[in-house]
């Protein structure tokens, strides 16, 4: 049996409509996984902002009562000059202690957990001109954190926070030397 040019016209036919329809499944594809991304990266974004909320009321006792902070201020964000500075909590005194700390909270702390609130305690004297003369420390709290990386941050010289019965406590030896920015 021969093809005839009509057989042709037709399978050609058939095979530009089935690549028409592919495209506008594609299309489809596409922006559902779009909308997908979107959806982990605003539960990404709302599980840290659950974090931070659930670190906030021990951090807070913590910073006032063993640090003698008398200012805490949780989810500090500004921007200068088009730079821009996000700290989780913000906990300062003035007069005799004159200090500051800085805490960055982690559900997962990483590596670059450490890089990033090292990062942010050089910058912050930028952002904060009126703290420059305070003394600065770093605290990285976290709910999951492996011993390997607790010690890695605190020869960093940063305080290292971890969540235990529902409340963070600090999680550093007797003799830690905290490291001033």
């Amino acid at each position: 049996m021969a093809t005839t040019s009509e057989d042709v016209w037709r399978i050609l036919a058939e095979l530009a409509t089935a690549q028409a329809e592919l495209t506008a499944a594609q299309k489809e594809t596409d922006k559902q996984l779009k909308e997908l991304g979107k959806q982990i990266g605003g539960l990404g974004a709302k599980f840290g902002s659950f974090t931070e909320g659930l670190a906030l009321p021990s951090m807070e006792t913590i910073l006032r009562q063993r640090f003698g902070m008398e200012v805490v201020s949780p989810s500090v964000r500004v921007s200068k000059n088009g730079q821009h500075l996000e700290i989780d909590v913000l906990a300062y005194t003035n007069g005799q202690l004159n200090t500051a700390y800085i805490v960055e909270v982690k559900s997962h702390a990483r590596e670059e957990s450490i890089s990033q609130l090292k990062s942010i305690l050089q910058r912050f004297r930028r952002f904060f001109p009126e703290h420059k003369d305070k003394k600065l420390y770093g605290i990285l709290a976290a709910v999951d954190l492996s011993p390997e990386l607790r010690e890695k941050i605190l020869q960093e010289g940063l305080y290292v926070a971890r969540i235990h019965d529902q409340v963070f406590e600090l999680d550093i030896p007797d003799n830690f030397p905290p490291q001033t920015y």
